[in-house]
């Protein structure tokens, strides 16, 4: 019997993250009747998985098959369409790539061509979404998609050493919600918050990774096609550690910041730690961090800078690093701001190591950066990230352009790899949605630049991240997230928010940059948030943890609009430091955030560990006693 023709589809609805870097849709559609998709047994490794992942989707697709009357009269059930998988290097010739094909009514069913298992997973994914779209627009649609990655590493880094340590369960749903997106790297950076055996007293108190954690976790992650990658600091950022009388004697300076890079004993430390750590992951990677070494050469090491030149001695400790990092049978990658400030160095560079080129703000010069380790031959991935901390609500604009800039010039400058940092500065007060936006951006772009660069990504993390069937969280999240250009000032790697909560709650207002913001800008920063959390409760999140997202972004919003409080009562007592406000105004600004304290907690338990809570709440605590002060 004919059917009727099927009206052109729109290509507007049927947006994926990551934009594939070709789809064609046919203008036909199909049904995928009731005969369930199989894989190939024969592929050993992920099988099981693979065959549980793809089983998934035609359930969801029978399901809008039987419910809907215009499948019905297409034939809904009629016919088997079984799932045809291939991995054929030759077919598609780019690692991770695939080809995947829908075929109309009354052909060949879904076929699967891939060069690796990778692939055939990167599809799946495809197709996953796919069917969520096809539930949305109740038309399931004929096409062809060829899919590659620009970048062959592309990862995510989440912060574990600023207070904030993650349950197990939260990382398993961050690693989910990563592998759909097509990433394949997961790093944890770590100062402190692993169990290390001989060093309780560093951790004992930080609710630490256990070794046994971290192997489930890099279990879990390679059977989705990410590689754990560990991430440890072992130069700079080492207070948590030398903060302790047993390795305070192990500090360049009183500050105990940076290890002393010419005592043996600093080496030492970190091939111990090493020897724990290291073991517990698969990847073969392993990011040693050395990065913000701010006083190296200002202590124990100054006679030795004097001689060599402070970047030699960097470098020469660096080269220590790794060669314990080879005796693990991995390759070192390491923050590269301080090679960078010794460029003349960069030639001497090891072509086993990879240099991670990191900035963070929109005009970074990633294209000077990424052009010298190129010149030189440097094995490289750039590192933007999502302008969230230091901000409570982001910096979204930044940190669009952020993350653009860092792709095009990776890609650019055949960058090997691009990830997204997600730090947590200052307290960590942010929660992970506040994030979503960005990171879903970021890994699009480390997938293919050319289709994502523009992508329309509110649509498309309301679709693949808040699963938002109002398609108003993403909207919500990035107004957000642009809350600080309203605020009278704008600062690189910080917010006006951070600065009159936390950084600067007894400085001179002229001393940190907010001279010339006014009362009026911060109570227009206050009705500009205001107007976007109005909006909020319209948004309808199909999922468990919908109404906690939102309580977490109406939480960071009070906390941004008690900081602009905070601004409008010093600004108009004169400048003044917030314990020197008057009385009466202190009073009702302490009953706004006495509240606020004991739901920052509940809210921070729900998805993480309790070790850090208390020195991040702390902070909001320091604030409470001043704006108390007799």
């Amino acid at each position: 019997t004919a059917k009727a023709a099927p009206a052109a589809l729109n290509p507007a609805d049927w947006l994926l993250l990551p934009t594939p870097r070709e789809m064609t849709l046919t203008g036909a559609v199909r049904d995928f009747g009731s005969t369930p998709w199989t894989y190939p047994q024969e592929y050993s490794l992920g099988a099981q998985y693979f065959a549980e992942e793809i089983t998934q989707v035609p359930e969801t697709i029978h399901a809008l098959s039987a419910a809907t009357a215009e499948l019905a009269r297409l034939g809904a059930g009629s016919r088997p369409s079984p799932l045809h998988t291939r991995i054929d290097p030759a077919a598609m010739p780019h690692p991770e790539g695939y080809v995947l094909t829908i075929a109309p009514e009354g052909a060949a069913g879904i076929t699967i061509v891939a060069h690796d298992e990778a692939g055939v997973f990167y599809a799946a994914q495809t197709l996953k979404q796919l069917a969520q779209l096809a539930t949305r627009n109740k038309v399931i649609p004929a096409c062809r998609i060829v899919d590659w990655p620009d970048f062959p590493n592309r990862g995510v880094m989440i912060d574990v050493a600023r207070n904030k340590v993650p349950e197990i369960d939260s990382l398993y749903e961050l690693v989910d919600l990563l592998a759909s997106w097509k990433v394949n790297q997961l790093q944890m950076y770590t100062e402190h918050t692993f169990a290390y055996t001989n060093h309780h007293v560093v951790w004992e108190d930080a609710s630490p990774m256990t070794p046994a954690q971290i192997r489930d976790l890099d279990a879990y992650c390679k059977a989705r096609f990410i590689q754990l990658v560990p991430n440890q600091n072992s130069f700079g950022h080492m207070w948590r550690w030398l903060m302790h009388p047993e390795y305070a004697h192990l500090a360049e300076t009183d500050d105990k910041t940076d290890l002393c890079p010419v005592d043996p004993g600093s080496i030492a430390l970190i091939g111990d730690m090493y020897n724990d750590l290291l073991p517990c992951f698969s990847s073969p990677y392993a990011n040693v961090g050395c990065d913000e070494t701010w006083t190296l050469g200002k202590g124990r090491s100054k006679a030795a800078c004097e001689a060599q030149g402070e970047g030699r001695v960097y470098l020469g400790f660096l080269m220590q690093i790794r060669e314990l990092v080879k005796s693990h049978g991995k390759t070192m990658q390491f923050w590269a701001d301080i090679i960078n400030n010794h460029p003349e160095l960069i030639p001497e560079l090891p072509k086993d190591v990879v240099a991670m080129e990191w900035g963070y703000e929109a005009n970074h010069p990633f294209d000077t950066h990424c052009k010298r380790f190129k010149d030189s031959g440097v094995r490289f991935y750039v590192v933007p990230g999502t302008s969230t901390w230091n901000s409570l609500l982001g910096r979204h604009e930044n940190a669009m352009a952020n993350l653009r800039n860092a792709a095009e010039n990776g890609m650019a400058n055949g960058g090997e790899g691009y990830l997204v940092t997600d730090w947590g500065d200052g307290g960590h007060w942010q929660f992970l949605p506040v994030s979503y936006l960005t990171y879903a951006y970021g890994v699009s772009m480390a997938w293919c630049v050319e289709t994502n660069k523009d992508i329309n990504i509110e649509q498309a993390a309301d679709l693949y991240a808040f699963r938002d069937d109002a398609g108003v969280m993403s909207a919500v999240a990035r107004d957000l997230g642009n809350a600080y250009k309203q605020a009278g000032a704008e600062f690189g790697n910080n917010t006006t928010f951070y600065l009159f909560l936390q950084h600067a709650i007894e400085k001179p207002l002229k001393d940190i940059g907010l001279a010339k913001v006014t009362a009026a800008d911060l109570q227009g920063t206050i009705d500009y948030i205001d107007a976007a959390l109005a909006r909020l409760d319209g948004a309808k999140m199909n999922h468990e943890d919908g109404e906690f997202i939102k309580e977490q972004f109406r939480m960071n919003a009070a906390m941004a609009k008690l900081a602009c409080r905070i601004g409008i009562a010093r600004i108009e007592a004169g400048g003044v430091a917030t314990s020197k406000v008057p009385k009466d105004v202190r009073a009702k600004l302490a009953a706004e955030l006495e509240p606020l304290i004991p739901k920052y907690r509940q809210l921070w338990l729900v998805e993480n560990r309790s070790g850090g809570l208390k020195e991040s709440s702390g902070i909001f605590e320091n604030v409470l006693a001043l704006l108390k002060q007799p």
